[in-house]
């Protein structure tokens, strides 16, 4: 070992090209280091800012989105994602909501019973659209109501407007659903809570449903 580094003091370029070398494989060493740890809290951020809907710029959002639907792209990834996790009941109205839809159905019926009160019923169920982008827009909108005639057609749509409802996007929203449902002939009309009594609420229903004659038939 001493003759080795006697060897090397005594040929100093030689010593200086070694050092050299190993300062360049230390320093690129710590710099694959601390490119791996930016990496790790560059993803930790996106993923965080991601899930609170804020800091997440729109390629960043598509690629998750893209990653999630690369995942579940079969009927097979799907199962085995729903099977490792757990599910349970859940309401499918509030309070506020279940007094409206048990008012309307019984309104409904008394006027009518031909036809149906449906709740929370996904826009793409009962409109059709021959333009794939646009029907991507309203597909996954919800109505609140749906009063549905006896030929199971959509007549008219009802959206309860809570105390809490004209919040953030909620107005964009309810004017896509507007224009669609106003081109596709079916009604759109809002019952405000607070302020729609139960005198209203029925002057609107006896309004948009026809009541049935002496022979079973819609007036």
């Amino acid at each position: 070992m001493l003759a080795t580094l006697s060897a090397l003091l005594d040929q100093p370029i030689l010593l200086l090209a070694i050092l050299a070398a190993g300062a360049a494989i230390g320093i690129a060493v710590e710099k694959f280091f601390a490119a791996s740890e930016r990496a790790r809290k560059r993803a930790y951020w996106q993923g965080r800012n991601f899930k609170r809907g804020k800091g997440a710029n729109l390629q960043t959002v598509r690629q998750h989105e893209a990653q999630q639907d690369a995942k579940l792209s079969t009927a097979a990834d799907q199962l085995r994602v729903v099977m490792k996790a757990d599910f349970r009941r859940r309401a499918l109205l509030n309070k506020s909501e279940s007094n409206v839809f048990r008012s309307l159905d019984k309104i409904v019926i008394a006027r009518n019973p031909q036809w149906q009160v449906m709740a929370q019923v996904s826009v793409g169920e009962f409109i059709a659209c021959d333009d794939p982008d646009a029907y991507r827009c309203i597909n996954s909108k919800r109505v609140d109501f749906v009063l549905m005639d006896a030929e199971c057609q959509a007549r008219h749509a009802l959206e309860y407007q809570g105390n809490g409802h004209h919040q953030g996007s909620a107005a964009a929203r309810d004017a896509v659903k507007k224009e669609a449902l106003r081109k596709a002939g079916i009604g759109y009309h809002e019952i405000v809570a607070g302020h729609t009594t139960p005198g209203e609420l029925k002057q609107l229903i006896e309004k948009l449903v026809p009541p049935l004659d002496a022979g079973g038939k819609a007036a």
